[in-house]
């Protein structure tokens, strides 16, 4: 038997006995809670699923105020207007103003009254799901502007360095976090980016987003190398949503016509460097504390070699926070390193490395990974 649960908002007590007369002669099983004012209904209506069964002339409330308060009050259940038969304008009105229905006392039976309470609870529910479809919608367009934002068009037109990146967010999780990643050419100097917002959620992407694209403004603006982190660390700190969020971050600098860069590691793993016959050194940098942590740490720069033709990887830490087969063990950079020697010495060429070394990550951490993964790959060019 079909049920109902109904909270009937009437203060004339015949009226009430008329509904109960009425639904007891139908197959709906109505569960029907009595109120005589709006004081009263008001403890009911925001937990309340059901039809409201709703009265417009109440002691203490009437008209299309009374009805506003209710429809604001229990946006999640059905509403039927009850009028008179002089006041039917005003159940047309009801409708238009979000009301499921109308009925005019002295014209219902149990058969209308039935099927006007099903009709409405049903219209409730489409009109439920019509406007989380519509939310789903705005919420996957939101999750594409943002990722546009942590995706950029790399500028390096002008460098001896070809660019491949890659990204992909967490499976898991309904928006995109706080990765993000840049390559711009100023000046015969090729800077390369990678960070990760601390967290996961729109603050965190709209962060990270703010980072990238503050971090390529400076270098765009001729701001000198040693003072880039910095300035971008005040922008951190302004722009953060709470004071606990931070950002793990790898900048790396080649001059152009050298092998030798410059590399500057806050919380971040270490870049790799993928030599042409397939061997892997991780960068043996020590990593500073996260930025924004600590605010104000002296920023401390240290180098390694990347020859020609040679390809760095950059990369965030969905990648090493993997499981390493069944065990408890996470895979971290070393694990990391193993896995993309062994898909380059299968043949792999590098423009299909970063979807190679997911595949691979994901066979070893038993599943799809939990968190962003980000990649950027220079390949060092004659």
């Amino acid at each position: 038997m079909e049920s109902v649960d109904i909270l009937l908002i009437e203060d004339d007590p015949a009226d009430k006995l008329l509904v109960e007369e009425f639904l007891a002669d139908t197959a709906l099983n109505a569960k029907i809670t009595w109120v005589t004012t709006l004081a009263e209904a008001r403890s009911h209506l925001a937990a309340f699923r059901g039809c409201v069964l709703l009265d417009l002339n109440l002691p203490d409330a009437r008209g299309m105020d009374l009805l506003r308060e209710v429809l604001t009050s229990a946006d999640s259940a059905a509403v039927v207007v009850l009028t008179g038969l002089d006041d039917e304008h005003e159940g047309i009105a009801a409708v238009a103003a979000g009301a499921q229905d109308y009925l005019v006392k002295g014209q219902v039976d149990g058969s209308l009254l039935a099927r006007s309470l099903r009709y409405s609870v049903e219209r409730q529910r489409a009109d439920e799901n019509a406007r989380q479809l519509r939310e789903a919608e705005l919420h996957a367009r939101e999750n594409m502007r943002l990722e546009r934002g942590l995706l950029p068009q790399l500028l390096l037109d002008d460098s001896l360095m070809v660019p491949r990146s890659f990204y992909r967010p967490g499976r898991k999780r309904a928006l995109v976090g706080g990765d993000f990643f840049d390559a711009v050419d100023q000046d015969g100097t090729t800077h390369l980016i990678v960070g990760d917002v601390s967290g996961h959620g729109p603050d965190e992407a709209a962060l990270g987003v703010n980072l990238r694209i503050a971090w390529r403004a400076l270098v765009m603006g001729g701001v000198a190398e040693e003072r880039l982190l910095p300035a971008l660390e005040k922008i951190l700190i302004s722009e953060r949503a709470q004071d606990e969020m931070y950002a793990t971050l790898c900048q790396v600098s080649i001059d152009k016509g050298t092998e030798e860069s410059r590399i500057r590691l806050f919380g971040h793993p270490p870049p790799l460097v993928l030599s042409s016959d397939r061997q892997v050194t991780e960068v043996n940098a020590v990593p500073r504390p996260p930025l924004g942590m600590f605010p104000g740490v002296e920023v401390e720069v240290e180098s390694f070699s990347f020859p020609r033709g040679a390809t760095l990887m950059l990369y965030t830490d969905g990648l090493v926070d993997a499981y390493d087969g069944n065990g408890s063990d996470r895979l971290g950079v070393t694990g990391l390193a193993r896995i993309v020697e062994g898909v380059l010495t299968s043949g792999t060429p590098i423009a299909e490395l970063p979807e190679r070394l997911v595949d691979e990550a994901e066979q070893h951490n038993g599943g799809p990974l939990q968190d962003d993964v980000a990649m950027l790959l220079v390949t060092h060019g004659e």
